[in-house]
Order: C-alpha cells, then sequence, then structure tokens
C-alpha cells in the first residue's frame, strides 16, 4: 500500500508538473512584473496614471474572462468592462456563478481566472503579426523553440529585428503596436481575486490525475505518457505566454528609465 501511495503521488506530481508548472512559473512572473510597473506609476505619477493602458488592457482582460465563462457554461451576472474605482483598485469586473454539481463547470473556475493571460498573450502574438514588420518570422521563431532554454539562446536576435528594426522606427503602426502591446501586458496577469477562484477549479483537475493514475495503477497502464502529450500542445501557449513576459519587461524598463529614474536622479 505504501509503494502504491509512493507511486501514484510520483506519478502525480509529474503530470501536474509537466501541465502546469510552467503555466504557473510565468504566470507568477508576469504578475510580478505588471505589479512593479503599476507601483511605478502610482509612486511618480499617480493612481490616475494606470489609466492610460487600463482603458485598453483592462476591457480585453475582462472580456478573456467572459469568454472563458461562457465557455463553460457559467451564468453571467454582470459585466463592467471598464469602470476605473481608485477606492477599491478595481478597474472593471465579470461577475458569474456555477452550478455546485457540475465538474465541469467547476473545472472552468481554473480556466476562467487564468483566461486574462492566455487570451492577452494571444492578442500581442496577433498585433506581433499584424503590425511588426518581422513579426511572421518572431512567431514563427517562438513557436520552433522546444525548451525555455532554446528560446532565451537563439530569440535574441530575432526580437531585435523585430523591435529594434531603424526602418520600423520610422512608421505609425510600430508605435501604435508598442502603445496597444503595453496597454494588453500591463493588464495580462490574473488579479488576487483571479487567482483565488483558479485554486478551486485546480483542486479539481488534480483529483480527477489522481483518479486516472489510481485506475491506470490498478489495471497496468500508465496514463502520464498520453496525458504529457498534451504539453506538445501547450509549447505555442508557452511561447506566447515568455514573448508577453518580454513585453512586459521592456514595458517596465522603459516605464523605469522615463518616470522612477528621473526622480532619483533630482532628488540627489
Amino acid at each position: 500500500m505504501y509503494n502504491f501511495l509512493i507511486t501514484l503521488f510520483k506519478l502525480t506530481a509529474i503530470q501536474i508538473f509537466g501541465l502546469f508548472g510552467i503555466f504557473f512559473i510565468l504566470g507568477f512572473i508576469l504578475s510580478k512584473l505588471q505589479e512593479k510597473t503599476h507601483k511605478i506609476y502610482q509612486q511618480t505619477i499617480g493612481w490616475k496614471g494606470i489609466l492610460w493602458t487600463a482603458w485598453i488592457g483592462t476591457p480585453f482582460h475582462e472580456f478573456g474572462h467572459y469568454f472563458f465563462a461562457k465557455l463553460f457554461r457559467h451564468k453571467i451576472i454582470k459585466v463592467k468592462i471598464f469602470d476605473p474605482n481608485q477606492e477599491t483598485g478595481e478597474l472593471g469586473r465579470v461577475d458569474h456563478t456555477f452550478s455546485g454539481i457540475s465538474l465541469y463547470q467547476r473545472i472552468g473556475n481554473f480556466f476562467i481566472g487564468s483566461a486574462p493571460m492566455i487570451f492577452g498573450s494571444a492578442v500581442l502574438a496577433l498585433l506581433a503579426y499584424l503590425f511588426l514588420p518581422d513579426g511572421k518570422e518572431l512567431l514563427n521563431s517562438l513557436l520552433g523553440r522546444n525548451t525555455i532554454s532554446d528560446f532565451f539562446i537563439n530569440i535574441s536576435s530575432d526580437f531585435y529585428n523585430s523591435f529594434f528594426n531603424i526602418s520600423a522606427l520610422k512608421t505609425w503602426n510600430y508605435w501604435l503596436f508598442l502603445y496597444l502591446s503595453f496597454c494588453i501586458a500591463s493588464h495580462l496577469a490574473p488579479s488576487k481575486a483571479d487567482r483565488k477562484g483558479m485554486w478551486g477549479g485546480f483542486l479539481y483537475i488534480v483529483l480527477i490525475l489522481i483518479l486516472l493514475n489510481i485506475f491506470g495503477l490498478l489495471f497496468k497502464i500508465n496514463p502520464t505518457d498520453a496525458i504529457l502529450k498534451i504539453r506538445g500542445y501547450l509549447n505555442i501557449l508557452t511561447a506566447i505566454f515568455l514573448y508577453s513576459i518580454i513585453i512586459s519587461f521592456l514595458h517596465l524598463s522603459l516605464v523605469y528609465i522615463l518616470l522612477k529614474l528621473p526622480r532619483k536622479i533630482f532628488r540627489r
């Protein structure tokens, strides 16, 4: 029995990390970049400084929630695509309910909570494809990477050619792309309320994996290979998340240089 439980734990842990590990890691990084960017805006030009990105970024964030809530058949109660409130810190919201007896709807909480990151990253990729002169090549390069180390080692030249191309800097669509990207990237990460909702759905996903593994061990079937085959399809999502992190880091760097650094210099 002890060996059975240890094997069950190992199988489930491998599957969870294989499917969701990179998802949580990159989501955490995006959240931290977003928090630091918003903090600089608040410290330098006040809370309203966030609004110059929020008026575009927040609707995409909330529409992601709405889309996945409908996909998982939740009942939509109220939708506020953009309704900034300085007292609460809220910029918008989607209120929804679900049936407690529906496993599908309970699992949906995970995807509804993480929806802004999924939906927003996809929009960023579309903007790159449409507006960057080498956007198609950049995305093809992103999708061609099999590992994160491969991504960071080889993507630098493709990213540089797309974002710092002299000819691109002279075009209006490049600066429109940059602004729209900053707006969306600044509001990609799930909020605290979103993350709280995600955990409820995630626990049911873990429960299903445990039940599948118990069944597999009893009948000498290892579902790990089949489950991790899904990981191959997630490479596309991982690549886009990494791209979103680059955009978010670029935004944070520029905000720091243009807003934070001058204040530090003049205080001396």
